[in-house]
C-alpha cells in the first residue's frame, strides 16, 4: 500500500492496514495585514469580543445548556484557547472540525461562531442521544459513526477519557441540584 503526502510517499504491506481514515488538511493560517492600524484620521475597528467564558456563558443559556458543563467541553477541548489547533485539524475553543463548522455555517476562527456553534451541536447531540451526556460527548469526541458503531461510546481510551474527564469537571463545579 503507498500513502502520498504533499511531500512524499510511504509504503507498507496491505496486511499491517487495519482503517483508512482520510483527513482534510489543516487550514492554512490566514495572512495577517501589513498595516493593522488604521488610516489616519479614522477610529480603530472595534475589538473583537475575545472573552471565551463570557461566550461560553451565553451560548450555554442560548442552547439550554448548564454553563458548566459547557466550560466542562471548552476546557477539556482548548483550555479556552481561541487560537487552538489539534493535529487532526479541529480549531478554536470548541476544538470544531472544519467540516463540522461548514455544516452548521459557521466560521471556525470567530470566537462567537465558533462557541456557538460547538454548543449547538452539543445540545443536538443531547437531543440525538435522548440526554445521555456519556453518547452526547462521545460522539462530539469520536463522531456519531463511532457511537452507532459501537452501540454506545467507543472503546477508544481517549475518547473513554474525555468523556469520564468532562463529566467529573462538571460534576465538581456544579451545584448538587444542577446536575441533569
Amino acid at each position: 500500500m503507498r500513502i502520498f503526502s504533499g511531500g512524499g510517499e510511504i509504503q507498507i504491506p496491505a496486511a499491517l492496514v487495519a482503517s483508512v481514515e482520510v483527513l482534510p488538511d489543516p487550514p492554512s493560517a490566514a495572512p495577517q495585514p501589513e498595516n493593522p492600524l488604521p488610516a489616519p484620521g479614522r477610529a480603530a475597528p472595534a475589538p473583537v469580543q475575545r472573552d471565551a467564558r463570557k461566550l461560553i456563558d451565553e451560548a450555554a443559556a442560548k442552547h439550554g445548556l448548564p454553563a458548566a458543563f459547557l466550560h466542562s467541553v471548552a476546557q477539556a477541548e482548548s483550555a479556552y484557547q481561541i487560537h487552538a489547533l489539534s493535529p487532526k485539524g479541529a480549531i478554536g475553543v470548541m476544538q470544531l472540525m472544519p467540516a463540522t463548522a461548514a455544516s452548521l455555517g459557521v466560521d471556525p476562527h470567530d470566537p462567537a461562531q465558533n462557541i456557538d456553534a460547538g454548543a449547538r451541536h452539543l445540545a443536538d447531540l443531547l437531543v440525538q442521544y435522548n440526554g445521555s451526556s456519556a453518547k452526547a460527548l462521545a460522539a462530539y469526541n469520536a463522531g456519531a459513526g463511532a457511537v452507532a458503531r459501537y452501540g454506545g461510546v467507543p472503546p477508544y481510551p481517549e475518547t473513554r477519557n474525555y468523556v469520564q474527564t468532562i463529566i467529573n469537571n462538571f460534576r465538581r463545579s456544579s451545584p448538587p441540584n444542577s446536575a441533569k
